[in-house]
């Protein structure tokens, strides 16, 4: 039997801390509880103590996930995903024999990065080495000088109309405007330090896709165009949160580049690790 303990090792941790600035209206939408004359027929999401929008890291996560599944050509989509749609998820660590474009997740780049269920006896679940946090707004005090009728947001008025009676069909969406810009940071799980360097640049392959696609909703008709910028890199070894070994530390470190990503496996090689 396979010892699985020896995959899960931490070595250390990454933190990726930036800046996602709306390069256009970006809109992730809350859920509306009671219907009112007159108000948005779609909100977007908000702190419940601020009242500030904010972007969920589940939304940023799941997008970058997307992504990356569609660029390569050897995952199959195994999974029902709602509305018709199919999604591709490993069962189990390790491949299964006579599942094809399922290669396990610890061997599978989207899984091992995003992580995995594995529904049914028999099957294990693969904890995510990616932690995405709740984005929040960093130019409150911009945003508060636009004067739209709404706080810190905007509304976007849409008309559809039936090709066949030509009845209108108007509605109003909120969208957080262009300009605004949210703080992200993202913690990754340092296992081995082949695999970190696999999964380090295929991260920076979905965040480079997401710069030609888009976030939240109505993409397609020109919302969710946004970019993430670096500010900082910071890296522990596992010693370090023991009180010993000093932390390696970048400011603006710009994109995820293989420089960068070869100075990290230095850092946590074994050789560096005593």
């Amino acid at each position: 039997m396979t010892d699985t303990n020896q995959y899960r090792k931490l070595l250390g941790k990454v933190e990726l801390v930036g800046n996602l600035e709306c390069l256009t209206g970006l809109h992730v939408g809350a859920s509306k509880e009671t219907m009112e004359i007159g108000a948005l027929d779609s909100p977007v999401v908000r702190d419940p103590l601020t009242q500030c929008p904010y972007i969920p890291g589940s939304s940023l996560k799941g997008k970058l996930r997307a992504l990356l599944e569609k660029a390569d050509p050897n995952l199959i989509p195994n999974r029902p995903g709602g509305s018709g749609t199919r999604r591709h998820e490993c069962d189990d660590w390790e491949p299964k024999e006579g599942k094809r474009g399922v290669p396990g997740a610890l061997h599978c780049p989207v899984c091992r990065l995003f992580g995995s269920t594995g529904p049914g006896e028999g099957n294990k679940n693969y904890p995510a080495r990616l932690k995405v946090r709740d984005l929040h707004l960093q130019n409150k005090e911009e945003l508060e000088k636009i004067d739209t009728g709404l706080y810190l947001t905007e509304w976007k008025f849409e008309n559809g109309i039936d090709r066949i009676t030509s009845a209108a069909n108007p509605r109003n969406i909120e969208r957080v405007p262009r300009g605004a810009r949210f703080s992200f940071s993202m913690v990754y799980d340092v296992e081995d330090t082949t695999t970190m360097s696999e999964d380090l640049e295929n991260l920076g392959l979905a965040i480079r896709l997401l710069h030609d696609d888009s976030l939240g909703g109505h993409g397609s008709r020109g919302y969710g165009q946004v970019r993430l910028e670096f500010r900082c890199l910071e890296a522990k070894r596992i010693d370090h949160y023991r009180g010993e070994g000093e932390a390696l530390r970048k400011i603006e470190p710009g994109e995820l580049d293989s420089k960068t990503i070869e100075e990290l496996k230095g850092f946590f090689s074994s050789e560096n690790r005593g």
